[in-house]
């Protein structure tokens, strides 16, 4: 019996929702890569620990996913296991007049929707942001001038050695598509925000407002898995892109999106090699033309 097989079979006797050789295809924004040996759905935090426990006294590699929003899967899949936080990390409440705890598994979209319906503001440039709320901390995702280190109270974190700590936001280091859970190598347990009262339907016009740009200005008809660049500094990746004559740009599958050249898109049953031939295309092509290196905001899980 290989290491997978016995965190299979533990996971089974947890009573977790546990898969073997499921497709990752099922579990990404881009609708692209192939099996891991385990996918596991953990439901609480003892669950997750038993888990974490178990892989390390196997020696067996795991890889924390969120919606797989931001992320690419090797076509060849994930040699280990997968884990997906579910149950009581989905957990969203009020914990006074405009604070919120959420847990690591939220969708970022359902956290929005229970904001403005407790008619709370500050959050809707997280509408549309189609990851969880442990992946938002993770990168400090952020949009339209917002990013989630101004709503942020405290994170809740476990470090590689199982230790639970509770990081206030001020020494989270929150930077651009950064943090210190991501330098660090935290697992996100849960988050706290703070918004300021407003009104619901104020709010709600406002998320509708933003839903239509995004809608307008982004290749939202089309598997992607966002914002493909960071935005280097001084420049927007989209428009280096689109200067250096590459939109619609396409090897196999990938393509750069003729809507917005800030967007890979799986256009046509792409790979997963496909779309690390197109970002090399683009980085050369970027750094031959303007001398600006792109590096990828898209998270590489696996071996490439």
């Amino acid at each position: 019996m290989d290491t997978t097989d016995i965190i299979y079979n533990y996971a089974q006797k947890l009573d977790c929702d546990a898969r073997r050789f499921e497709p990752m295809s099922r579990h990404t924004s881009f609708k692209i890569g192939g099996k891991a040996d385990v996918y596991i759905k953990v439901t609480n935090l003892s669950q997750l620990m038993k888990i974490l426990k178990e892989c390390d006294a196997c020696k067996e590699k795991y890889i924390l996913l969120g919606n797989g929003s931001n992320v690419l899967v090797p076509d060849e899949g994930i040699h280990g296991t997968v884990l997906r936080l579910d149950g009581d990390f989905r957990n969203i409440s009020l914990i006074d007049d405009t604070t919120i705890y959420c847990g690591a598994g939220a969708a970022l979209g359902s956290l929005c929707k229970f904001a403005q319906k407790c008619g709370l503001s500050g959050l809707e440039f997280a509408w549309g942001i189609p990851g969880t709320v442990g992946g938002a901390v993770f990168m400090n995702a952020g949009a339209y001038g917002g990013e989630m280190k101004d709503v942020l109270k405290e994170v809740t974190v476990m470090t590689a050695a199982g230790e639970i700590l509770v990081l206030p936001a001020e020494k989270l280091e929150m930077g651009y598509r950064t943090s210190l859970v991501k330098t660090k190598g935290y697992l996100v347990l849960s988050a706290v925000i703070v918004l300021e009262q407003g009104n619901q339907e104020a709010i709600k016009a406002r998320m509708k407002e933003l839903t239509e740009q995004r809608v307008s200005k982004q290749p939202l008809e089309f598997p992607s898995a966002g914002s493909t660049f960071k935005r280097p500094e001084g420049y927007f990746a989209g428009k280096l892109i689109m200067d250096a004559g590459l939109r619609g740009y396409q090897t196999g599958g990938a393509q750069v999106s003729e809507k917005h050249c800030g967007f890979v898109i799986n256009k046509d049953n792409a790979t997963a090699a496909d779309v690390c031939r197109l970002l090399r295309d683009v980085q050369d092509k970027v750094k031959e033309q303007f001398g600006v290196t792109l590096e990828p905001e898209v998270k590489f899980l696996g071996k490439f």
